[in-house]
């Protein structure tokens, strides 16, 4: 009975371990997108409830997340954000996006070959039915106009939030990134490099392009949200990471993640 019991004993402090290593982060690459389904992934629309997949706007096809719109009619504002399951807090991000077809009829303008990667963002069952954007900060894709006009990817857009930028709190809604433009729908690789509530490091095609630090709630754009949920100042540790739709049809892939340590 006392080697049965020693045993089980051992049995349960290594279970209990590995559950502690795990819940300090994998030092491993996690493929968050499995290139098959939507498997670990939650929707939410404004208009609609939180894990309804208004007109099959995400899905997963061809090794891709792609976001459509065919079975819309107007755009009617229904903002969309395809959420990662669980929240993180210090990780570097990795993932491909390219921009096809057109803006969808209804769509804002300002949203024509416009997404991006919600980080840091409230729990997606925390937000009201019509509520449009996360409390949140964005890591903004842009896609070039074909006029030769610059037109930078890789940006920061800070829905409900504000980031220290250049030593200062900055309340810009969207601040540019140095990024080169990128036009018609070629693959661009970009990366995000969180650190906590600390600094954040924006790359595309490998070239850093934009540095911040000390995301925190405060500011507008964002609307109709619960207002317990908004403590203007508070700084953001952690959070959702989400893919965006905003009427522009854009496809996603090899979305992996590796956690970091704070220190980094």
């Amino acid at each position: 009975m006392r080697l049965v019991t020693l045993s089980l004993l051992g049995l349960l402090v290594l279970t209990s371990c590995t559950s502690s290593t795990l819940s300090r982060g994998n030092t491993e690459w996690i493929q968050l997108f499995n290139g098959q389904d939507l498997t670990d992934w939650v929707v939410k629309i404004q208009h609609h409830d939180v894990g309804e997949n208004f007109g099959n706007t995400f899905r997963a096809e061809d090794g891709m997340i792609k976001v459509r719109y065919d079975q819309y009619g107007d755009f009617n504002d229904q903002f969309g954000h395809l959420y990662y399951k669980v929240p993180f807090s210090a990780y570097h991000l990795k993932l491909e996006y390219r921009f096809v077809g057109a803006l969808q009829q209804g769509a804002p303008s300002y949203t024509l070959r416009n997404s991006g990667v919600m980080f840091h963002a409230q729990d997606p069952h925390t937000m009201p039915k019509e509520q449009d954007w996360p409390i949140s900060v964005e890591f903004q894709f842009l896609g070039g106009l074909g006029d030769g006009k610059p037109r930078p990817t890789g940006n920061m857009c800070s829905p409900g939030t504000h980031i220290v930028y250049q030593g200062q709190l900055d309340e810009r809604h969207c601040i540019e990134s140095t990024s080169k433009t990128y036009d018609g729908d070629q693959w661009v690789k970009a990366e995000l490099i969180v650190v906590g509530d600390s600094r954040i490091t924006h790359i595309i095609n490998g070239d850093t392009v934009m540095h911040y630090a000390k995301p925190q709630i405060g500011g507008g754009v964002v609307n109709r949200f619960d207002p317990a949920m908004k403590q203007d100042g508070k700084l953001l540790a952690s959070g959702f990471i989400a893919l965006q739709s905003e009427g522009q049809p854009v496809d996603f892939r090899n979305i992996e993640l590796k956690e970091l340590s704070k220190q980094r």
